[in-house]
């Protein structure tokens, strides 16, 4: 008599009982993420950006945008400033009260409720900052942003082998809050991104790009460990080259005055933070992320040193063995965010260098677990970050942050170890044989 197997019975609790693990695995590997799907969301997000950023400016009366500021908010700093130093007066950029009258007078015409902008960078960004003051503001405005975004664009195409992988580039959330805000931050990435790029082959450029960026330091309290553990001796050099040549030359333009005046600004900037000048919603740090969940300064001071402490013991383990020039600085622009307690959304554009860096790796070796979920979260959580943080309190920006320096710094290990094993395979083959 042929016996036939029963069927396992699926009743609803075994279902239950399954569904999380089911869950976990299907955001382990994510299957659904195909190159086909990512292009199709990408150009739906590029569309749906595009579509933001021309009613932004549509909306706008004047070119005032509906909260009564000028558009592109935060670059209005930037161009009072450069008019304040271009016409002789420098050290008033940096006493807020006439900052702000300035402001004032500059854009009384269009707009009647102007909140204050600080300007807390230190001269050698007043430096650069300099030939604004030559141009009408919009115009100012537009090719601030255009060269930021085109040298971001050029900067991930060398990283990226795939054309189609730059269409997530070109849609990148975090370059359209830059963009919004008029910031900063894809300069910041072009400096971080040239030094990524260069490292390899011309170490003491790759310095100098790194050196640079003394404009925004708090981006750069990694990239001491990152050089010194890996002995990358030459960028060392060329990083101290451009920094102090970039001070002497603020110093030597701009006077002592712009660097005593930015010496009484600061205090005020350590007081934006800890008193909630700036809100914390704002702010995309280990910091701010207690602050918004009701903690007070000092737990948040402390727990900002820990997880710096712990960044740091993570880069010096990964590039001791100097893994090759572009995953050590995709180590540092992914640990960036968490070394320091002042980081806005719009410094967020840096993470594109370490997304590119995993891209292009998974384009070689094949995805690892849990990646591409990371990937994803890490980029839609710069136009998520702050909404969520403000508005529900949940600041999540931590969170992605720590993700996608685990996973970079995984992959670093894993060419670390590739390297371990081919120094040790010459040895064994040139090996005498013993005679007996």
């Amino acid at each position: 008599m042929q016996h036939i197997p029963l069927r396992s019975r699926q009743t609803p609790l075994t279902v239950m009982a399954r569904a999380p693990s089911v869950f976990l695995a299907t955001l382990r590997e994510a299957p659904w993420l195909t190159p086909q799907r990512a292009r199709v969301w990408c150009s739906a997000l590029a569309v749906t950006l595009l579509s933001i950023l021309v009613m932004w400016v549509s909306l706008s009366s004047g070119g005032v945008d509906r909260f009564g500021n000028p558009l592109g908010t935060d670059f209005i700093s930037f161009w009072t400033a450069s008019k304040l130093a271009l016409n002789g007066h420098v050290p008033q950029v940096y006493l807020p009260e006439i900052h702000y009258a300035e402001q004032r007078v500059l854009f009384s015409k269009i707009a009647r409720r102007l909140s204050y902008t600080a300007f807390f960078y230190p001269p050698v960004f007043l430096l650069i900052c300099l030939p604004l003051a030559m141009m009408p503001y919009f115009v100012a405005l537009g090719l601030w942003l255009s060269v930021g975004c085109f040298g971001v664009f050029a900067t991930a195409r060398r990283l990226l082998p795939a054309r189609w992988a730059m269409l997530p580039i070109a849609a990148c959330p975090a370059i359209t809050v830059n963009a919004l805000s008029g910031q900063n931050g894809c300069l910041s990435t072009i400096c971080l991104g040239g030094g990524m790029l260069l490292l390899q082959r011309r170490p003491y450029l790759s310095g100098v790009c790194l050196g640079i960026l003394v404009f925004k330091p708090q981006l750069l309290l990694a990239a001491p460990m990152v050089l010194v553990a890996a002995r990358r001796w030459h960028a060392v050099a060329g990083a101290l080259t451009s920094a102090l040549g970039l001070f002497a030359l603020s110093w030597f333009v701009l006077g002592e005055e712009a660097w005593r005046g930015f010496q009484n600004v600061s205090p005020l900037a350590r007081q934006a933070l800890e008193l909630g000048l700036v809100e914390p919603g704002k702010l995309q740090t280990v910091f701010s992320a207690v602050r918004v969940l009701h903690g007070g300064p000092i737990l948040a001071y402390t727990l900002q040193i820990l997880v710096a402490v712990g960044v740091a013991a993570v880069l010096v383990r990964c590039v001791s063995s100097r893994p090759g020039g572009r995953a050590e600085m995709a180590l540092l622009a992914a640990a960036a965010p968490l070394c320091t307690p002042f980081l806005l959304d719009y410094d967020l554009v840096c993470l594109i260098l370490p997304l590119a860096w995993v891209m292009a790796e998974a384009q070689k070796t094949g995805w690892r677990p849990w990646e591409k979920i990371i990937l994803l979260g890490a980029y839609v959580m710069p136009v998520l970050a702050r909404p969520l943080a403000i508005r529900a309190g949940l600041p999540i920006a931590p969170i992605f942050e720590v993700a996608l320096l685990c996973a970079v710094a995984r992959r670093v290990a894993a060419l670390s170890d590739q390297a371990e094993r081919r120094m040790l395979r010459p040895a064994s083959k040139t090996a005498m044989p013993c005679r007996v």
